[in-house]
């Protein structure tokens, strides 16, 4: 269990610390010379016959400008002990811890009336009454209070009996979420290199385990090479305990006060978080849209912007939920708690629960986003992904939604059998039962009226047919569903396109019998296709009818018309693709005329109309001069043999 004090300057919270541990949380020479509290300080208390379990003391500073170095070190702890001095009485700093330890959340702790030795008992008592009225409509409003002097000794006793049985109490540790430790301080230790020390919030973590430290863009890793908790050489340590790593691989200017080490698999930066927000109630005013706020995450501290979700303003004491927009990344997970200060930093104003750490820039309002954000206020993990996929139209990220959640992959809920899934580059697609089936109709009724349209087409690609009925749908769940209609014989593939199965289109006696002719020639002609007036010449039809029929089999779907006149049989077309697609992958996502001109041996004029072609039927996109590869595509999805270059 971690203790973290609260509570005015001199208010006693170092010396009830040392009383109570034996040990001075006081580190710093200057802390030692001025009497105060700087920095965090930390010390540990040994519970009697808990098998060497230790109560963790987080002291941190009680002077108003160090309110910052106050929320970084009440974040992750377990219990509150707020101290108030009965010969001052509450003060603005006891108002503002208790703003603090509210907004975290915390429910479990005391207050400690400090120096009962040097007033009359009645004033004892008018300080309690005092903190008991502060205390009310908070989450705190319900803890002990006990009367004490750390120099006399009196209730000492008393309140480290108070902490073993609050240690003693289950608590629901976050034990089987992925490993994040909140990082308050850093030094360089002889013999064992960079040290990184802060509060565990989740998981667990032993030597050799490989971590991320977050946010990073470099996406930096380093190795456990050894750890201490509560002064004392560990093989593990867990949530809820304060721990000192030693690593390896990372340089003391990479690593510093504000980040977090974590499981690599739950590793993230953001810049937009939803949540929930709740403005403090001693505020005089409300909170409107587009406010500057200072923002304290864990142990991190950056700047933003408010948008507010539900209206333009947030009242005193109500709660709604928001967009936090930072200047600076940060990294947070589901349920984590934020604390917000005004724009000069120099009063607490709000705080809350984050919903969603990957929060969109558009469509932030609409009814179906404010729709998942109630998904995400459900409790339980399980509890959440159900109703999110409930509302989700275009699906859920299960890879994503795991990192969001802090969750390894070894504890995410085991899919149903009714929920469309699809795996792909890091991603576990999955689409709920209602959301398929509403998708699906809608692509047989796009299918049905295409068919109406243009009777002589074979059908869509599978592309085209998703832009116009599910355009925010992945793609690999777009392809799982198209498979899923067709293993139902709901629609049928030829190649890219889809058809409903009763849909048919056939070539007349004569076209069937140019096609027969004109296959072994289009074979041959390779890579710099066939003229209309060529295979009419060769074939001795008319070129007319050549010209007909050939135009009849591209809306089949049986031949690729590059510019007009010139054709390709389908083979050939896939090789041509498979040429693209690996020049594209070579390089930076796209293919040039040029690259592609010397990967095929064509002349520049046939490349340029060849990927001119591939854009208009959607499987590149031109952007400058690059040609880049569509994810929204299954054209050539599947390469043929032999696309090595032909001459």
């Amino acid at each position: 269990m971690i203790v973290g004090t609260a509570g005015h300057i001199d208010h006693g919270k170092s010396t009830l610390v040392a009383a109570l541990t034996g040990a001075d949380p006081d580190r710093l020479p200057e802390e030692k010379r001025r009497g105060i509290t700087i920095e965090a300080g930390y010390a540990w208390l040994e519970v009697p016959g808990g098998d060497g379990q230790r109560i963790g003391f987080v002291d941190v500073p009680g002077h108003e400008r160090l309110v910052r170095t106050m929320i970084a070190g009440a974040s992750g702890i377990d219990f509150a002990l707020m101290l108030v001095a009965a010969d001052d009485g509450p003060m603005p700093q006891t108002r503002e811890h208790l703003a603090v330890l509210s907004l975290l959340g915390l429910r479990r702790g005391a207050v400690a009336v400090t120096k009962c030795d040097l007033v009359e008992p009645a004033r004892v008592q008018q300080v309690c009454a005092q903190v008991r009225a502060l205390l009310r409509a908070t989450p705190l409003q319900d803890v002990p209070i006990l009367p004490l002097s750390a120099h006399t000794g009196r209730g000492i006793d008393a309140l480290r009996a108070l902490l073993y049985a609050a240690a003693a109490e289950p608590v629901a540790l976050a034990a089987n979420r992925a490993f994040r430790l909140a990082i308050d301080r850093v030094f360089v230790l002889g013999g064992s290199g960079v040290v990184a020390a802060g509060t565990i919030h989740a998981g667990s973590v032993r030597p050799g385990d490989e971590l991320a430290i977050a946010p990073s863009e470099r996406g930096l890793r380093v190795r456990v090479r050894g750890l201490h908790v509560h002064d004392r050489r560990a093989d593990e340590a867990h949530a809820g305990q304060r721990c000192a790593l030693a690593l390896a691989g990372v340089e003391r200017g990479d690593i510093g006060h504000g980040l977090w080490l974590v499981d690599p698999a739950v590793a993230l930066s953001t810049h937009r978080v939803d949540l929930r927000l709740a403005l403090w109630r001693d505020e005089d005013k409300a909170l409107r849209s587009g406010t500057r706020v200072h923002v304290h995450a864990g142990a991190s501290d950056t700047v933003g912007s408010v948008v507010l979700l539900d209206g333009d303003a947030l009242e005193v004491g109500a709660s709604a939920r928001a967009q936090l927009v930072l200047q600076e990344p940060i990294a947070v997970w589901r349920g984590d708690r934020v604390v917000l200060r005004d724009a000069s930093a120099s009063r607490t104003i709000a705080g809350g629960s984050v919903l969603d750490p990957f929060a969109p820039a558009r469509y932030r309002r609409t009814v179906q986003r404010l729709a998942v954000l109630d998904a995400c206020e459900r409790d339980g993990a399980a509890q959440r992904l159900a109703a999110l996929l409930a509302v989700s139209s275009h699906g859920v990220d299960l890879a994503a939604w795991a990192r969001a959640e802090g969750i390894p992959a070894s504890a995410l809920p085991e899919p149903a059998q009714s929920w469309l899934r699809a795996r792909e580059a890091g991603h576990d697609w999955v689409l709920g039962e209602a959301q398929a089936s509403e998708i699906g109709e809608a692509a047989l009724a796009a299918l049905h009226e295409h068919h109406r349209r243009e009777p002589d087409e074979i059908g869509p690609d599978a592309a085209r047919l998703r832009r116009t009925c599910a355009p925010r749908l992945p793609a690999p769940l777009w392809s799982a569903l198209l498979g899923r209609l067709a293993d139902g014989a709901r629609v049928q593939r030829r190649g890219p396109f889809v058809h409903l199965p009763e849909h048919a289109v056939r070539l007349s006696e004569s076209e069937s019998r140019i096609a027969k002719k004109i296959a072994p020639l289009l074979e041959a002609a390779g890579f710099n296709g066939s003229w209309v007036r060529d295979l009419s010449r060769e074939t001795r039809e008319s070129e007319a009818l050549m010209r007909t029929t050939l135009a009849r089999m591209a809306r089949h779907g049986d031949l690729h018309q590059v510019v007009k006149d010139l054709y390709f049989d389908v083979r050939t077309m896939q090789r041509l693709a498979a040429i693209a697609r690996a020049e594209a992958e070579r390089g930076d996502g796209g293919v040039t005329a040029a690259r592609f001109r010397d990967a095929t041996g064509l002349g520049r004029k046939r490349a340029i109309q060849i990927l001119e072609h591939f854009d208009r039927i959607g499987f590149l996109r031109r952007i400058g001069d690059l040609h880049r590869l569509r994810t929204d595509t299954a054209l050539f999805a599947t390469a043929p043999e032999g696309a090595e270059r032909t001459t």
